[in-house]
């Protein structure tokens, strides 16, 4: 009777009677957990805020792995042992600010020696400033006050040109170079010293970036000088954006295997956003920039739209749950055709249906409106029967009717709807005119009347015309007057090495996805992670696999965001510096590298817990740290891979900070939405590219990225779906309704886009390779234009003043004087002078 009421002894579930085994119990606690990693129907929607970057103490934290937990240490011992000898029986917070900055030109005086290992004893000196003097701090919230005092403090002591320099010799440092390609394995020891350099650039950059209202008058003054003094360099010729990017591309060649790029990666992304600006900062870029071009402001902020914007429950969940359902017949049954009432967006309930109709009842108390839509028989047969029957009743939430965003028409869209009725009604076309409506019924003039109402020209727009016209009459126009932005510094700068920076950033990207199989060919990015000495016990190798993945999702977040914050400025400053990085992204194989990274299961890595609270700073600076041992555990454990498990389960289970509960990982839920904004701007308005979706099989990967309830992310998820519905065939529209009415709902409307019905005209095969082509050739001509000053050039101006050539000094070789008379006699005096060809010059 036991074995009738339960599983069997093979099924690895309990009995009813059976005590669960330490196996078996670990087993069904795996399964469990997996099960509600791939989702269920009561799935919470995600809280989650979308910004430049993470809070202001988990930033901060990012910089270290759990491996250089003992550097802490070391760097209060060298401070320490520096300070006694300088400052007798007193504390760096018992002194003023005038003894503080004399203590911190001796420490740069030390930053000076011949002496290497003194010098990093000085280096680290510092970094323990910058990292708040925690070994004089009681509480988490002072070590980060007094990492912010020191950071103002060592930059307006000039610390950050100096560990610039040192940062520079330490990259042209050949020994240690090549001392890393010798070596058969590379660990934390082969990079200290960038370690340390790049460690306090971060902290000043980070501190000094993040605004508080609070900041005294000095500070917000030194946080401009600096934002100026890194995107206009004054002593070297480029930016210092820059040359971290030639560290990313020298670690990918190969020649620098000992890199820690994760700090690399980080210190770049917040240069980035410090110099170019955040998203808010990019908004009020473009409305002032609209405003120069007299263009109409924008409708709407999209970030606050989608904020406001609300999340649907996924169309996956309802059809899992239908295949984990028992049958309860020896065959399924046809899904019996349900009427759908309407289309109305917030599906609200129809007053003339029958309230104690039974199932249609259930039908519509659907709350999550959306994608989810109307279920049909057997969806519903399947929620009754994972759903308890008594449940309390839910009140409708009422929503304001329209859409969320205001409607866009382009130039281009009318143009192609009067060529179309023209063709139709009067035989003939006119070609871009768009005012001459003679000839046409009313009904056409009041639909021009209403494209036109709704038409949006954006900064780009204007730009590719302005272009066009520089092309067409370069000498009637003049030269362009190029503004010198950081923008326009930093891309005139990484014009020429530009390809290779975003090969480099995409091997990277691809090492460190999830979903990347360990290869011997790929690049290594654990060399800052690994520690010297490879782990013992069980207990150590967990904690080491908790720091790699979690070094791994920084990297992917760092590069993510910086590549969308890349594109997004580069495409505000000019469309074709947009397009150069685009073209060169895609023909990396951008594109099937995000696909694949979204190729897993994507509730798993946006629920992630690769994190250790209490060894992460500054928690693990002021607090004592548990200790903890296998034996302590005192968990029943079966064979390795349970000891593993259960271990895993303990580290994963420690005492967590208060905001550290989340139902999701920040950064990973970042990460996917970076990812996939990349992947819109990647594709929007480009065929070619909207075809490598399709080839590639996006639309179930991307499907099942709607299982995070998270509406800005469903949003971007559904809009890469939009542009390739017309390529999908009519049979997977018909079978993915739900999420096309999604697509109505949530997606900017385009007046006459007929996306759902595959019948666009510009969605020719053959004009694919065209679209890329005549793309490049422009990208190329404005490059040219702009960027290549050659003097071979043939409009290059020509000196044609007498006097002026004549007078102008040459630099002839030092023994010229010698031959002068002999050079005379040859070039000049023995040479016939024919008169008469003077003549043809003139």
């Amino acid at each position: 009777m036991e074995a009738a009421g339960g599983a069997g002894p093979g099924d690895g579930a309990p009995g009813k009677g059976r005590p669960l085994q330490p196996a078996a119990k670990g087993r069904e606690l795996f399964r469990s957990q997996r099960k509600e990693s791939e989702g269920s129907v009561d799935c919470p929607s995600v809280e989650f805020e979308y910004g430049d970057a993470d809070g202001y103490a988990a930033e901060l934290s990012e910089l270290y792995s759990y491996t250089e937990e003992l550097e802490f240490t070391i760097n209060r011992k060298c401070f320490e042992e520096d300070f006694q000898t300088q400052v007798q029986g007193k504390r760096w917070l018992e002194l003023d600010l005038a003894q503080q900055k004399a203590y911190v030109m001796r420490l740069l005086d030390g930053l000076e020696v011949v002496n290497r290992d003194k010098r990093l004893k000085a280096a680290r000196a510092v970094l323990y400033l910058a990292q708040g003097v925690f070994g004089e701090c009681d509480m988490e919230a002072e070590v980060l006050h007094w990492s912010r005092h020191n950071n103002f403090l060592l930059y307006q002591m000039g610390t950050f040109s100096a560990f610039l320099e040192l940062l520079n010799m330490e990259i042209d440092n050949s020994q240690a170079c090549s001392s890393a390609l010798r070596k058969p394995a590379i660990s934390l020891a082969d990079s200290t010293e960038l370690r340390v350099l790049l460690s306090v650039m971060y902290l000043m950059v980070e501190n000094i970036r993040v605004e508080v209202e609070a900041d005294p008058p000095e500070w917000k003054s030194s946080r401009e000088t600096f934002r100026t003094e890194l995107s206009f360099p004054v002593h070297s010729e480029e930016p210092f954006a820059l040359l971290l990017f030639t560290m990313v591309a020298k670690f990918c060649s190969g020649h620098a295997p000992h890199f820690p790029m994760k700090k690399v990666l980080l210190l770049l992304w917040k240069v980035l956003l410090f110099t170019l600006g955040g998203f808010e900062a990019l908004q009020a870029m473009k409305m002032r920039k609209r405003e120069e071009l007299g263009l109409p402001p924008l409708p709407e902020d999209s970030i606050q739209v989608m904020r406001r914007m609300r999340a649907a429950s996924p169309p996956t969940y309802t059809i899992e749950l239908l295949d984990q359902q028992p049958s309860k017949r020896g065959h399924r049954s046809r899904r019996p055709l349900v009427k759908q009432d309407s289309l109305d967006m917030y599906n609200e309930r129809d007053p003339f249906k029958n309230d104690e109709a039974g199932v249609d009842e259930e039908e519509n108390d659907d709350v999550d409106s959306g994608i989810e839509g109307e279920l049909d028989l057997m969806e519903r047969e399947a929620i009754i029967q994972a759903v308890p029957a008594q449940r309390p009743p839910i009140e409708r939430v009422s929503f304001p009717k329209g859409l969320p965003w205001a409607p866009k028409v382009r130039q281009k869209d009318i143009e192609h709807f009067l060529e179309a009725s023209r063709n139709k009604f009067i035989g003939f076309t006119l070609g871009q005119d768009t005012d001459t409506l003679v000839g046409l019924p009313r009904p056409i003039h009041e639909s021009v009347k209403t494209l036109k109402q709704h038409k949006y020209v954006s900064i780009s727009d204007v730009q590719i015309k302005n272009e066009e016209e520089l092309e067409k009459c370069p000498m009637s126009l003049g030269e362009e007057e190029v503004q010198e932005t950081p923008c326009e510094m930093l891309y005139r700068a990484m014009l020429y090495n530009l390809p290779q920076y975003m090969i480099a950033l995409l091997k990277i990207l691809l090492a460190a996805a999830p979903t990347s199989k360990a290869k011997t060919d790929s690049i290594n990015i654990l060399a800052d992670v690994l520690p010297e000495e490879m782990p013992i016990t069980v207990l150590q190798s967990m904690k080491l696999g908790v720091d790699v993945n979690r070094h791994k999702e920084i990297i992917v977040k760092s590069i993510s965001a910086m590549l969308l914050l890349l594109l997004k400025h580069f495409k505000l400053n000019h469309i074709y510096q947009f397009e150069y990085v685009s073209q060169h992204l895609v023909f990396a194989n951008c594109i099937p590298l995000i696909l694949k990274f979204f190729n897993q299961n994507i509730m798993s890595y946006i629920t992630a817990k690769n994190s250790i609270s209490v060894l992460d700073y500054p928690h693990c600076t002021v607090h004592e740290l548990p200790e903890l041992t296998a034996e302590s555990l005192a968990c029943p454990v079966v064979g390795d891979f349970w000891e593993l498990f259960w271990l895993y389960q303990s580290v994963s289970s420690l005492p967590q900070e208060a905001g550290d509960n989340n139902q999701f990982c920040w950064r990973n839920l970042f990460s996917c939405i970076n990812l996939l904004r990349l992947l819109n701007k990647l594709t929007k308005w480009k065929h070619s590219r909207t075809m490598m979706l399709v080839v590639f099989k996006s639309a179930p990967i991307l499907k099942r990225a709607l299982k995070v309830k998270q509406a800005m992310m469903q949003l971007y998820v559904l809009k890469l779906l939009k542009i390739q519905t017309k390529y999908l065939g009519r049979q997977w529209r018909k079978s993915n309704m739900k999420t096309m009415s999604a697509i109505y709902q949530k997606v900017r409307h385009r007046m006459n886009d007929d996306w759902a019905y595959g019948n666009d005209i510009d969605a020719r095969p053959w004009d694919f390779q065209a679209e890329e082509c005549t793309l490049r050739a422009n990208i190329e001509a404005f490059n040219s234009r702009r960027y290549d000053k050659s003097q071979d050039s043939e409009f290059a101006p020509v000196d044609n003043c007498l006097q002026s050539v004549l007078g102008q000094r040459l630099e002839l070789p030092e023994d010229f004087h010698y031959s002068y008379e002999l050079w005379l006699e040859r070039e000049v005096f023995s040479q016939p002078i024919c008169w008469e060809e003077l003549l043809h010059f003139q």
